[in-house]
């Protein structure tokens, strides 16, 4: 797999493994328990240029390709989904301002992101509307010089401790995206917690009573909300969280073989137990897999590929399921320490339930690559026949 990648990307692979083994895996466990990133940990990622890595270095990014930023999330996701899950959410506010923004918003904006200063969260869901992202009920209307917004936005992930939200709203029967300061009159925000899984990335509700910004708070066209800024945005959340749930998987594999060589049944190590080795054979088959869809989506991307985004939908819809089946079977191999309260494996088992359903459901998935299926042209198609 490996001979995909270039020397340099191979190099940065093994920086990112570095740099999350030392600072990301020792808090994971406690982000879990408390139910929250700790700023420290967030400011390192922020000087080790892990936030706004795909903008260009002149926007305070770090001009990462596509396979290594996915590379960089795979890492993240291996130590702690939270992790990934915050730099995804920043980095699709910060490219989403970069590419559609205005010179004001780039220059207020973006730096702070990057450097871990800033908190920006991306609000687009609301109790009533999930997939269909097109049916936002949040209103913005025109009032002289200012937008006024009303509504509200449900399960945004660190929304409870963002300074900055992307809105999107129905302005003039228009979706369009707009920034909200944190400290706005009549933006009102309300912790989840107790959730399944994802524990801490501090969801958030957010109430939108009357909120007042100014016009120049609108990002990009009215209208342009989800055609544009929602659409490059989201493809760049599932991106890296297709390519999370390998290193998700990874680590249960990681953990499932320590833990079968060593824990002794019957007189011999349970790995060479059959059916032990069939549920680690499935795993680290998965994985390998799940991990080539995930270059083979990269590299359409750098290629700018007419396909790259079913590329990513296929890249999550399989990464994602075989988190969830490769948690599972970590939790039966480790047996009862798989479901103890300090099991390796349980927050792991958690999280990838949670794969499924963030960034386009499992079944919004198959609805669309299916659909894609029936316009795809096998590759020989059209090539002469040969003797």
């Amino acid at each position: 797999m490996t001979s995909q990648l270039t020397t340099q990307q191979r190099q940065s692979w093994a920086s990112f493994r570095g740099f999350a083994d030392t600072f990301i895996a020792p808090e994971a466990e406690a982000a879990d328990a408390q139910q929250a990133l700790s700023r420290g940990l967030i400011k390192e990622l922020g000087s080790a240029g892990w936030i706004s890595s795909l903008l260009p270095e002149a926007a305070d990014g770090s001009s990462l390709d596509m396979v290594s930023y996915g590379l960089m999330a795979e890492e993240m996701g291996r130590t702690c989904q939270n992790v990934r899950n915050f730099v995804a959410c920043a980095d699709m506010v910060a490219h989403s301002i970069w590419k559609w923004g205005t010179e004001e918003q780039k220059e207020r904006w973006l730096k702070g992101i990057a450097s871990g200063e800033v908190i920006a969260s991306f609000a687009l869901t609301e109790p009533k509307v999930g997939s269909d992202a097109k049916s936002v009920e949040t209103v913005a209307v025109a009032d002289g010089s200012d937008i006024v917004l009303t509504g509200g936005k449900k399960w945004i992930s660190f929304g409870e401790i963002a300074d900055v939200f992307l809105i999107f709203a129905q302005y003039e029967g228009k979706h369009t995206a707009f920034l909200v300061e944190r400290d706005t009159p009549g933006l009102g925000v309300e912790p989840l917690q107790g959730l399944l899984g994802l524990r801490g990335s501090s969801l958030g509700r957010i109430t939108l009573d009357g909120c007042r910004v100014p016009a120049s708070s609108m990002v990009g066209t009215p209208g342009g909300g989800l055609v544009f800024v929602a659409s490059s945005a989201l493809d760049i959340g599932r991106y890296s969280t297709a390519w999370g749930c390998v290193g998700l998987a990874q680590a249960c594999l990681e953990t499932a073989s320590r833990y079968a060589s060593e824990r002794m049944q019957f007189g011999t190590a349970i790995i060479d137990h059959q059916l032990v080795q069939r549920m680690l054979a499935d795993m680290l088959t998965g994985v390998t897999a799940a991990r080539l869809l995930c270059l083979e989506a990269g590299a359409v991307k750098i290629q700018g590929g007419m396909d790259a985004v079913n590329q990513t939908l296929m890249a999550k819809y399989f990464a994602s399921t075989t988190a969830n089946r490769t948690a599972a079977d970590a939790v039966q191999i480790l047996g009862a320490y798989g479901i103890g309260g300090d099991s390796p494996v349980g927050r792991l088992f958690r999280d990838a339930k949670v794969m499924e359903i963030i960034e386009g459901t499992t079944q919004l998935q198959q609805t669309m690559l299916g659909d894609w299926s029936g316009r795809l042209q096998h590759p020989s198609a059209g090539a002469a026949p040969t003797s």
